[in-house]
């Protein structure tokens, strides 16, 4: 069963949500969430579409009532409280600007109807247009705004109320490539200056990866890993998380040894190390491996099926009669220039595809290997990430220090 947060972590918590549960109809949609979200942070629940990721949203924001569990505000509790009477403002995936008033006149909206005095309503509209960057554009309308632009009048909207927590749905999932790149740096600068804790939703893994504090892997409804951008992608918790947060090469082995922390007779340490033989056609050598122990104490025994994790940056290829590597023999059968990396697709002897991405060399005329061309691929003892083969359940692959 997933762990509520401990008490000595939650000192700096805002919100924290315990319990959780949600189904509509026969349907659950959310499954025992247990969340802390400190304050000031800039965190993101990440997941395929129907993982439950909007629903805990909604539910922080009170647009929908949990039927089990509690969710604290900064130690008040929420049950019952209604979205309006909540310290907690929301930017939906559409702005919903009122197309009739001007961009001031949507920004101080929420004063005007909390009947704040004009003068104050003034200087704090004026102090948001300054920090979206929008004071040249005041007294236009929605409708004569790009889409970046009316994002940021609708962030200005929802904080300049001053909520203790914003929640984002997705907001910037209407906007070009490049727009989103430009507004993904925009929104993580005016959280860091506004200084107020956002939750933002996506199922964008690189849009997560570049914005977050911490990210919130969710999968049918629970939590499969809570960590900071670099845990999640370099250490992840299960083969989920390992397949969906970036480009991911997997090799099955097979446990022959695992060493415990003490020292061997010889007085060598070897760090809970874990001795694999990798499946597939290579040379002797590049078949057998000394591999990290993972941090979350994965059980495994002799004779266990393990998985080990590559990234695509993490290969390097070799010209098959190299003699100064070991490695697992293939073919090129796709090459893509991206100009820093060069992006090379292998075939594997045993059938398998793998990825390796490595900084272009323009110097070295046997860096752009050829279509069809025999390489060897081979890695770095110790860059590898060990994962069991069998996928665990989602409360068993919360690793300890990130289930708060």
């Amino acid at each position: 069963m997933q762990q509520p947060p401990s008490a000595a972590a939650a000192a700096d918590t805002l919100l924290q949500v315990t319990g959780l549960k949600k189904s509509f109809g026969s349907t659950e949609v959310l499954t025992d969430i247990h969340l802390d979200i400190k304050q000031g942070e800039f965190l993101t629940l990440l997941g395929p579409s129907g993982c439950g990721k909007t629903t805990l949203l909604r539910l922080i924001a009170g647009f929908e009532q949990p039927d089990a569990g509690a969710i604290v505000l900064d130690g008040q509790q929420m049950a019952g409280l209604p979205a309006d009477k909540r310290p907690i403002n929301t930017v939906f995936q559409q702005y919903a600007l009122f197309p009739h008033m001007t961009v001031a006149e949507n920004i101080g909206y929420g004063l005007k109807i909390k009947k704040v005095a004009k003068a104050e309503i003034k200087t704090r509209v004026q102090a948001m247009l300054e920090m979206v960057q929008l004071t040249h554009l005041a007294n236009r309308k929605p409708q004569d705004l790009s889409g970046g632009q009316q994002q940021r009048v609708a962030i200005a909207r929802a904080v300049i109320n001053r909520p203790k927590l914003l929640l984002l749905d997705e907001p910037l999932s209407a906007l070009d490539h490049k727009l989103r790149l430009q507004m993904q740096s925009e929104l993580k600068r005016l959280q860091r200056e506004l200084g107020i804790t956002f939750v933002f939703v996506t199922h964008d893994q690189e849009e997560a990866l570049s914005m977050s504090d911490r990210i919130a892997v969710m999968k049918g409804g629970r939590f499969e890993q809570i960590g900071t951008p670099i845990e999640i992608y370099e250490t992840p918790a299960n083969l989920f998380t390992a397949k969906f947060i970036g480009e991911t090469n997997l090799f099955t082995a097979t446990v022959d040894a695992v060493h415990p922390d003490a020292p061997d007779r010889n007085g060598v340490v070897n760090n809970g190390r874990i001795e694999v033989t990798l499946q597939g056609d290579a040379d002797s050598a590049a078949l057998r491996r000394n591999v990290r122990r993972p941090a979350h104490a994965l059980d495994v025994a002799v004779g266990d099926a393990v998985s080990l994790l590559l990234r695509p940056e993490d290969l390097r290829i070799y010209d098959a009669a190299d003699d100064t590597h070991h490695g697992l023999f293939g073919q090129v059968i796709d090459s893509q220039y991206k100009g820093s990396t060069l992006d090379s697709i292998i075939e594997l002897d045993d059938g398998r595809v793998v990825k390796a991405s490595e900084f272009f060399d323009e110097d070295d005329p046997s860096f752009d290997y050829k279509l069809g061309e025999r390489v060897k691929v081979a890695w770095v003892d110790g860059w590898e990430w060990l994962l069991a083969e069998t996928e665990p359940s989602s409360t068993e692959a919360l690793m300890a220090k990130d289930s708060i």
